[in-house]
């Protein structure tokens, strides 16, 4: 086994990673609960960018809906969004199964 050449592949694969995570912080993903009422946008990081909320669900006298809407659209917007990083990262991997990628 030659650990120079395994130094390196490991090398080129953390500059890839690298890449791919500021890459994936540029990438969003959407989702859109309630029949469209309230659509969350988050980035491959897992961060929230913004939440669209149709006036017509915004009822005074039902906030606990409208709190239900935005945590579900949130929840699958950050799935979404971390779906979307494994499947990159899984690509720079090659499926190797490496912890914590």
């Amino acid at each position: 086994m030659d650990i120079q050449k395994l130094m390196k592949q490991a090398q080129e694969m953390q500059a890839g990673m690298q890449k791919t995570q500021e890459e994936l912080a540029n990438k969003n993903v959407e989702a859109s609960v309630g029949g469209g009422k309230v659509t969350v946008v988050a980035n491959g990081s897992g961060d929230v960018q913004s939440i669209r909320i149709d006036p017509s669900v915004v009822d005074p006298d039902d906030v606990d809906f409208l709190q239900d809407l935005v945590l579900s659209g949130v929840q699958e917007a950050v799935t979404k969004g971390k779906e979307m990083a494994a499947a990159e990262m899984s690509k720079l991997t090659g499926g190797l199964g490496l912890p914590g990628m």
